[in-house]
């Protein structure tokens, strides 16, 4: 009886010892998220920039006789040239801008109310009397209210500047820890890759589509969708610019925005713009700024997004929009990126169990009796 308790406790030795290490690696690797969390923006935008730069990481390492430390700062050096830095510099001239912006809105230099009456007195008589039956001819309450607008407005812009230099500090640190986890990503990706495939608990085949689509998802968010509304912003900002518009770089910003959202995007901002003009009487600015958003910013999607990315790896318009929209409110800025990828990678899950699905069943169908 003592050598079947033993013959027992012998086999069950092995079992608690893979469920105790088990259980040992799912708490150490929550406490390692817990210790990254804090910094999970950085950690998130250097394996974005790792996945983007690798190519051309690669690159540099066959010309640079496989000095991988040299390659890694030299692409480490393209990211701050062609990303960060202009980022920097058009985060500092927006803050400056809507500053400047808010502050006319407050001190009365811009006055919306003056614009709305030149609205209203050049709409039809009919037109007039519909929006009369709403209330919303009241020049008196609209004014209030746009007053009330701006005073909120220049509030949360001082606020917000406040909250920046106090942030100042963290921002750096992560700024810091970024460029740091970019370097060894740049050049140790491949390795790294490689360890997590191995350790990944599902088969070649599932493991080999699941970091395809993953890395396929991501420079397709970035490269299909931020490039694309960076270079609407920027066209329409510069559109703004040449027509006189106030505000230009913020009205851009605000475009570049937008313009992640599928159907109306851009259009959002230049579109009541060109209408102004055209019922005040600036009747070219409003028919060039309609040409120009048609013809060209509303091109670009066309145009660059297959060159980029590809029509394959598009997700339909309806899931950008939602992934996104829910990605931002969830996840803040990081979630025009993190909303997308998840998405993305939710389908990929779905179709790689739905082809099993499929391929167990015509396995049964062929398989003989």
């Amino acid at each position: 009886m003592r050598a079947a308790h033993t013959a027992t406790h012998s086999m069950n030795y092995p079992e608690i010892q893979q469920k105790t290490f088990l259980g040992l690696l799912i708490i150490f690797s929550l406490a390692f998220i817990g210790i990254l969390l804090p910094f999970y923006g950085a950690v998130f935008w250097a394996a974005v920039l790792a996945i983007l730069f690798s190519p051309f990481y690669r690159k540099l390492l066959i010309k640079m006789n496989q000095h991988s430390n040299l390659a890694a700062l030299a692409t480490l050096g393209m990211c701050l040239v062609v990303v960060i830095i202009p980022l920097v510099l058009i985060s500092i001239s927006l803050v400056h801008e809507a500053s400047a912006l808010y502050a006319n809105i407050r001190s009365g230099q811009i006055d919306f109310g003056v614009f709305f009456q030149k609205v209203i007195s050049a709409l039809p008589s009919w037109v007039v009397s519909q929006l009369e039956r709403f209330g919303l001819t009241d020049m008196t309450s609209l004014q209030a209210k746009l007053s009330n607008a701006a005073v909120q407005g220049s509030e949360f812009i001082t606020k917000q500047a406040i909250s920046i230099g106090q942030n100042t500090f963290n921002f750096l640190v992560s700024f810091t820890i970024m460029l740091y986890i970019l370097f060894f990503l740049l050049r140790d990706g491949d390795r790294i890759a490689t360890r997590i495939k191995q350790a990944a608990p599902l088969n070649a085949e599932h493991k080999r589509l699941l970091f395809n689509n993953l890395t396929t998802a991501i420079r397709a968010t970035v490269k299909g969708n931020i490039i694309v509304a960076a270079v609407q912003g920027a066209l329409g900002g510069i559109a703004f610019w040449f027509l006189g518009v106030q505000g230009a770089l913020l009205w851009g910003v605000l475009m570049a925005f937008l313009s992640l959202l599928p159907a109306v995007g851009a259009a959002l901002i230049w579109v009541p713009v060109a209408i102004y003009f055209l019922l005040t009487g600036a009747v070219w600015q409003g028919v060039t700024l309609i040409a120009f958003g048609v013809l060209v910013i509303g091109l670009v999607d066309n145009i660059l997004r297959p060159m980029l990315v590809g029509k394959d790896t598009q997700l339909p318009d309806f899931v950008v929009l939602i992934s996104t929209v829910g990605g931002m409110a969830w996840l803040g800025l990081n979630g025009f990126v993190i909303g997308p990828v998840i998405a993305a990678l939710f389908i990929s899950l779905w179709e790689i169990f739905s082809s099993g699905k499929q391929k167990q069943e015509a396995d049964k169908l062929h398989r003989p009796d």
